[in-house]
């Protein structure tokens, strides 16, 4: 299980109604943030989350509507006496960028982990999530994210027994381990059947559409992406600016085969975003308007 929540939905600057880009997960006691924009600490809060359990976070770029809330959040995930370490990715810079923003959080009773990236693809493995990094066109280095939880294959019983694989060691090799032991090794791939299906999210934001983008989200059973213009005149300014619309987005949602698109980093000036949606739908049946704290829990799907 996955879940996921939008923290906040706004692009360029914050609304009342509306916080600058976050996305959090949270997956086997352990969360991923995705973007840090001014207002995230709030809407974890509104959300009844909490801020201890992040261990990831991954930015998409250095604008400073995705990057303004660390200092502050830095700060109360430091009062809340965590001292586990503190992983960070992001475009080449990262290091320089936070360490800046630190100048009003100098002091922290954990340490952080830098991971930059500098090709236009990367992958991690952190905590159970599989994150692929993939560069995007904005008008600095932008990457999207895409994570996915991996489901091994189910555990043949009676494959194990047949290879006399002692049942003290079946727990471990069903999750991925090799047991060597009285002069035999055993491996996952003695006692497990395929992979099955896992979950997959593809977060992406602030760019233009591209076909890396649709490769990437390609089966995904969520599709976050921007949407920061809805008025289709608004078209030139999107491409001026190296953003999106609603259009766009749902095209590239059809292309990549995704279950669902989430909408979000709307521009300021949008007002009655929902009103446009019929049209969306009609490129992309299953489009929903973002909003703050909008969120969902993603289940394995049956065997």
């Amino acid at each position: 299980m996955l879940d996921v929540c939008l923290l906040g939905t706004g692009g360029m600057m914050p609304l009342p109604h509306r916080f600058l880009t976050a996305a959090m997960m949270r997956y086997n006691g352990s969360n991923l943030l995705i973007d840090c924009g001014e207002g995230t600490q709030v809407a974890v809060k509104e959300k009844g989350w909490t801020f201890k359990p992040i261990d990831v976070i991954c930015f998409t770029h250095y604008h400073a509507d995705h990057i303004s809330g660390l200092p502050g959040l830095l700060l109360t995930m430091g009062n809340a006496e965590r001292t586990e370490p503190l992983i960070l990715i992001g475009p080449k810079g990262l290091e320089r960028v936070v360490n800046a923003l630190r100048v009003v959080a100098p002091e922290l009773p954990f340490p952080i982990q830098f991971i930059e990236i500098t090709e236009p693809e990367a992958n991690f493995c952190i905590n159970g999530y599989h994150i692929h990094a993939f560069r995007v066109n904005h008008n600095i280095t932008c990457y999207g994210y895409s994570v996915e939880i991996r489901r091994a294959g189910k555990f043949m019983v009676e494959q194990a027994k047949e290879a006399g694989i002692p049942q003290m060691y079946w727990n471990r090799l069903q999750k991925g381990e090799s047991v060597e032991a009285e002069g035999q090794t055993y491996t996952p791939q003695m006692v497990l059947g395929p992979a099955r299906k896992g979950i997959k999210v593809t977060y992406c934001t602030d760019t233009r559409p591209t076909e890396g983008i649709v490769a990437a989200a390609a089966g995904s059973d969520l599709f976050i992406c921007e949407g920061m213009y809805a008025e289709k005149e608004k078209l030139a300014k999107a491409k001026q600016y190296k953003h999106m619309t609603f259009y766009e987005a749902a095209e590239m949602a059809r292309r990549a085969g995704v279950k669902e698109l989430w909408l979000t980093h709307f521009s300021p000036s949008l007002v009655r975003a929902e009103d446009y949606m019929p049209q969306v739908k009609k490129i992309f049946a299953d489009s929903r308007l973002g909003r703050d704290g909008k969120s969902v829990e993603l289940l394995f799907g049956e065997d």
